[in-house]
């Protein structure tokens, strides 16, 4: 939950200090907040999910070390107390692979990961926009000259000296220079630079509009997506302080297994052959139980699976201090 909040309180942060920015500086167009907003939207995605990365390369760690300590258990002491119950006196244990529970713990990671997408000026397209505005302003005074002096257009034909003086001369009238081309010239080059350069500026400033709504809406996706990957590591964090206790737990009951085991050993040695309990020892019908008690509460653990949905198992919880609750009861009877 604080990472959670941490991360809503970070991407606040970015949002109040873009505005900041805004304000201060006058001149900063909405572009470049839109693409601050998505260069630190990447950040963050990327830091979680190296995060991410790092936990679940040590909850490998923590299922290999968990895996050795089973077999370790099972080698120490728990298969051949396991074999001695049965033969002493058909002990009721019921016979588990525990082989088949090589599947430790699988974290659930099935939400599509998360594509950002880069935010571009609009430069470019506003300059061909700004050049087809232009070629049809320009276009467009040329034909509006020639239906006022009366002329038509050969279009298939480059015109000649004296038409295009004879049209850009009027142009020159216009602003009061009687047939003067150059001076007419610079007027239809001075309308179309100027229809250009709205047609630019429209472009760009639209275009940093959107991108700035675009930002923000990465943004909120970036927040979505971040609470998954919170939530996960969160959950692979348990995963972890529990493996490390189960591993505690294992070594704990393999060392009780590989002590009983040699009680078990020495009963099979001095009692085999009696049929009923009654004729065993108190001492030995003590150790038998216990026995039996620690075989068939690992068991119960070790296979009782650990992962339920991408989450930890409750069950494999409650095994587990189970486990725990009877190794300690006979710490407390035998001290």
């Amino acid at each position: 939950m604080e990472e959670e909040n941490k991360i809503d309180l970070d991407i606040e942060k970015v949002v109040e200090e873009s505005k900041a920015l805004t304000a201060q500086e006058k001149k900063l167009k909405k572009h470049q907040e839109a693409k601050m907003l998505v260069d630190e939207a990447k950040s963050i995605v990327k830091k979680s999910e190296n995060e991410l990365q790092d936990c679940k390369l040590l909850l490998l760690d923590d299922i290999f070390e968990y895996t050795e300590a089973v077999k370790a258990l099972k080698a120490g002491g728990l298969d051949e107390s396991r074999a001695l119950l049965s033969r002493l006196h058909d002990v009721n244990i019921q016979d588990k692979d525990l082989e088949e529970y090589s599947k430790v713990f699988e974290a659930k990671d099935d939400f599509k990961p998360l594509v950002l997408k880069d935010v571009h000026s609009g430069r470019f397209t506003g300059f061909l926009l700004s050049l087809l505005g232009g070629a049809a302003t320009f276009g467009g005074l040329i034909y509006w000259a020639t239906e006022k002096l009366g002329m038509t257009l050969d279009i298939s034909k480059v015109p000649s000296n004296e038409t295009i003086q004879t049209i850009f001369g009027w142009f020159g009238t216009q602003v009061g220079r009687a047939e003067d081309a150059v001076i007419g010239g610079v007027v239809v080059g001075a309308a179309v630079l100027a229809v250009m350069a709205l047609v630019y500026a429209i472009r760009v400033a639209l275009k940093s509009s959107t991108n700035l709504h675009f930002a923000k809406k990465q943004m909120k996706e970036t927040q979505k997506y971040i609470t998954q990957k919170t939530n996960c590591k969160a959950e692979m964090d348990k995963v972890d302080a529990h493996i490390h206790e189960a591993v505690k737990v294992l070594k704990d009951y393999e060392i009780l297994l590989n002590e009983q085991k040699g009680k078990l050993q020495r009963i099979f040695y001095f009692e085999e052959g009696k049929h009923k309990l009654s004729e065993f020892k108190t001492t030995s019908l003590r150790t038998m139980e216990e026995t039996q008690g620690l075989v068939m509460n690992i068991q119960d653990f070790i296979t009782t699976p650990m992962s339920y949905e991408g989450k930890l198992s409750e069950e494999n919880e409650s095994a587990l201090k189970s486990a725990k609750v009877y190794v300690e009861k006979l710490l407390k009877v035998w001290n």
